[in-house]
């Protein structure tokens, strides 16, 4: 096995990147990251580096790690400012680090990519390792493991990195026949609270589009590229992914893409972006340049829930943080990631503020689970994919 490294997914064919395990993810696919690096999202100033990690055997492609230089922390949605600062005062950089993670994107998913072969635990275990002894090799002051699944979080744990947790909030779908299904199974309290937050929606004469890829023109990529952007400026800075990244993904992916635009006496007034697989839709970003009462929550989570029993899709991520998604229907929901520190004794701190941390963290998600508003206060179970879009069964 050879183990190489490369500065572009470029020097591969998408043929051999997608045909791994994991990049059934979206945001692991071949189109997904070389339309970051082909559109000024990565490379150059933007402090994301490409540096992936590759094994080959026999000339064939049979494992990838998705590795970046970092020169920042911005995009990573695993929050180390504190460490950098403390690391930093100590008199020695922080920066540059690795991170290995997909940029801008807090979605949980494979982060060591093998070919589907008898061999495949072999080669995780030569990425692990390959991964820490190239970071020691540069140098560099830690390395970051972000948004690690239930496979990899215990293997890059054997190997000695930090587990760190963290909490996000994702929906399920049982099986439900449609939206009034779900609102049946909610508390009485939580039915009307959806109930009339839709229907301020209404009562303004709101209209929507749920557009797939292939459906949507450059009118209307350009009213959501302005929704997107303006919620970044609203916090003082543009957001990162360029419109022709935006465009690069409709064109390269349009099976992936879902679009949910509002519409106001025929103008768009907003938009939220969303991307899919077979089973999952992943709520990424929202914008909008007029305010209207709970369209954020009708755009955003309750068309995306219709959209998901329309097409049998089991679960919804809707995103990073947001305890307000826990009266709508969405699960307080364990995250991990794994860390390396460079210096032993920065690590030994970082480690026992991990273990404080991770009973906090453990201890927030069991009482945020006690505040079910599902009747009788169990959460739903995910279903079964009965053929390609159509409803899931119990």
């Amino acid at each position: 096995m050879r183990i190489s490294r490369i500065d572009s997914l470029s020097e591969l064919s998408p043929q051999a990147w997608n045909a791994l395990r994991g990049t059934d993810n979206p945001f692991l696919r071949y189109e997904f990251l070389a339309a970051l690096e082909n559109h000024s999202c990565v490379g150059d100033d933007s402090g994301w580096i490409p540096h992936f990690l590759t094994a080959e055997q026999d000339d064939n492609l049979v494992g990838a790690v998705p590795v970046y230089i970092k020169y920042h922390s911005f995009g990573e949605f695993v929050f180390d400012w504190a460490w950098a600062q403390t690391y930093q005062n100590s008199g020695r950089p922080y920066y540059p680090k690795l991170v290995v993670a997909i940029p801008f994107t807090p979605i949980a998913g494979p982060r060591i990519l093998t070919a589907d072969t008898a061999g495949g635990e072999k080669v995780t275990e030569a990425l692990i390792q390959a991964t820490l002894d190239h970071a020691k090799s540069l140098g560099v002051s830690s390395l970051h493991w972000l948004f690690t699944n239930d496979h990899d979080t215990p293997r890059l744990e054997e190997h000695g990195l930090m587990r760190r947790s963290g909490c996000q909030f994702h929906w399920s779908n049982p099986g439900y026949r449609d939206f009034g299904d779900f609102l049946a199974g909610l508390s009485s309290e939580k039915r009307k609270k959806i109930k009339r937050e839709r229907r301020h929606v209404e009562d303004v004469d709101i209209e929507f589009e749920i557009l797939t890829g292939s459906e949507i023109d450059e009118p209307q990529w350009s009213a959501y590229y302005d929704f997107y952007q303006n919620t970044f400026w609203k916090k003082g800075h543009a957001g990162p992914l360029t419109y022709d990244f935006y465009l690069a993904l409709g064109r390269a992916m349009p099976q992936n893409i879902l679009l949910i635009m509002a519409r106001h006496r025929g103008r768009y007034v907003a938009g939220a972006f969303f991307m899919r697989n077979h089973d999952t839709l992943y709520g990424r970003h929202w914008g909008c340049v007029e305010e209207f009462h709970s369209l954020h929550f009708e755009t955003c989570y309750y068309r995306a829930i219709d959209y998901c029993i329309d097409h049998g899709l089991l679960r919804f991520e809707a995103g990073a943080q947001g305890e307000h998604k826990i009266s709508r229907g969405f699960m307080p929901t364990a995250t991990w990631s794994a860390h390396w520190i460079q210096d032993r004794r920065f690590g030994s701190a970082i480690k026992d503020f991990l273990h404080r941390e991770d009973r906090a963290v453990t201890a927030y998600i069991h009482e945020a689970r006690l505040h079910s508003p599902y009747k009788g206060g169990a959460w739903p179970e995910s279903g079964t994919v009965v053929g390609n879009d159509r409803r899931s069964t119990a």
